[in-house]
């Protein structure tokens, strides 16, 4: 699926990407500053968590959950340097609960993912609109 959107259309794109079923373990592709993370942002907000997302680019994982009792997982592995750091904080735990987990530089730990994931992959255009591509 591709859906092409300006950042004021993110509420929609995050519903569609919701409403196409996607596995629960999302990896988002793309260069820094592309919207990765405003996208995530959105979808937590589309899934009903009500308390203030951010990037958990220091502390590695945000931990919200939603109006019905759903919880959502925000890695960001920009800061990670060996595979090793994402199982001491472990990482297995996480990916294997069932619970929704949005990962940010997943190349970073491409080793640990398993194998049933949908990716992200956004790239800015021309005039400022967002390319995503749901795979």
């Amino acid at each position: 699926m591709t859906i092409v959107f300006s950042l004021d259309q993110i509420q929609a794109a995050a519903q569609q990407i919701l409403d196409s079923n996607p596995k629960k373990i999302i990896l988002f592709n793309g260069e820094m500053g592309v919207g990765k993370t405003t996208l995530i942002k959105q979808l937590c907000k589309s899934l009903g968590v009500e308390d203030a997302t951010s990037s958990p680019t220091f502390s590695l994982v945000n931990e919200y959950y939603t109006s019905n009792n759903q919880t959502v997982y925000h890695f960001d592995f920009y800061r990670l340097n060996k595979e090793t750091e994402a199982l001491d904080m472990g990482i297995d735990d996480y990916l294997y609960s069932g619970n929704w987990c949005f990962i940010e530089w997943s190349e970073k730990i491409a080793n640990l993912l398993p194998e049933e994931t949908s990716t992200i992959t956004i790239e800015l255009l021309a005039d400022g609109k967002r390319e995503l591509k749901l795979n």
